[in-house]
């Protein structure tokens, strides 16, 4: 999948806006204009349509981060670019959204996929591990797919209302 496609997919799962996605970007130091944005949304054959760089998505990603969860804890040593791969989305977006195991695997069962908790964690591993497993474009597509589903799902909220002298729990 292309790079473009993941940066569509991400944008369209969490709801975000063009403001949002600027803000997302400048925030991990990456400073794009909102035509350029627009083109690196466009499809393959859209025309003016621009491939999203490795960095720019990595970029991206951090900013996510950042947007969702708060500044970087700021290092010394100057960061080595790192080659995106499916499982570097993966573990930013889980990152950035603070999920847990019990969270990742809904996600995915809302999308229709059955994946257990080893299984899931085996894409979390470090790429030397004996049990690192590579998550494919299906495994992902279908992350951000449940993802948006996940995000947009009613929520039960419980209320405490009182009458008289007694409190009731009422569920909406």
């Amino acid at each position: 999948m292309l790079t473009n496609d993941f940066l569509r997919k991400i944008r369209y799962s969490l709801d975000l806006k063009d403001e949002e996605m600027l803000r997302i970007f400048h925030a991990s130091g990456q400073e794009i204009e909102r035509a350029q944005l627009f083109t690196l949304l466009k499809k393959e054959d859209e025309q003016g349509f621009v491939l999203c760089s490795q960095p720019l998505l990595n970029g991206f990603l951090d900013g996510l981060i950042i947007f969702y969860r708060g500044s970087l804890k700021k290092t010394s040593a100057p960061e080595k670019p790192i080659k995106i791969n499916n499982n570097t989305i993966l573990r930013k977006i889980r990152i950035a959204l603070a999920y847990q195991d019990t969270d990742m695997l809904e996600v995915f069962r809302l999308a229709g996929t059955k994946i257990s908790k080893s299984e899931l964690s085996a894409f979390f591993r470090r790429r030397s591990h004996k049990h690192y497993k590579e998550c494919g474009d299906q495994f992902l597509r279908h992350f951000l797919q449940g993802l948006a589903l996940y995000k947009k799902r009613p929520v039960k909220r419980e209320t405490i209302s009182r009458q008289g002298n007694v409190w009731l729990r009422r569920k909406k």
